[in-house]
């Protein structure tokens, strides 16, 4: 084998999954004969792990929640993670944490529309429609927050 085969940057998929779906909707059935515009709340939470050398799992869970804007009561509640096996190597070390936070959430976030989309419908409620997200943004300003949190952790 060749040095630049050897050195060749790997990045890939090794599978996508549904790690945890779940579905609440606690004011069921009353909740169907209500009138009202609701409001959505919508959250993500990203993390990832290494399992193995060059091996990582990355996870985007994604929480929305329907609530009726007079009273306050909810009308579901779905909850979506969407998880990811991705294989990386001969990539170096400051640039894995950028890829685990950036490219697998933009890979998987098209997967966790899917399923929040799909329950929400299932559950007797009109679609939601997730808007895309620009993960390099949240990443940058994650990054920032921890900076912010403990200056003295920062590289100069």
């Amino acid at each position: 084998m060749s040095e630049a085969q050897e050195e060749q940057v790997v990045f890939g998929i090794e599978k996508i999954y549904v790690k945890d779906l779940s579905l609440e909707i606690p004011n069921a059935p009353q909740i169907f004969l209500e009138q009202g515009a609701p409001a959505i709340n919508v959250e993500f939470h990203t993390k990832a792990e290494q399992l193995g050398e060059g091996v990582y799992e990355a996870v985007l869970t994604v929480t929305v929640t329907s609530k009726l804007a007079e009273g306050d009561k909810t009308l579901f509640l779905v909850e979506a993670a969407q998880a990811g096996i991705f294989r990386i190597s001969n990539v170096p070390q400051e640039d894995i944490e950028p890829l685990l936070g950036i490219a697998c959430p933009n890979i998987l976030y098209p997967y966790a529309r899917e399923a929040v989309s799909d329950m929400v419908t299932r559950a007797g409620f009109p679609p939601v429609v997730l808007q895309p997200m620009n993960f390099e943004a949240i990443y940058q300003h994650q990054k920032q927050m921890q900076a912010n949190q403990n200056p003295s952790a920062t590289t100069h």
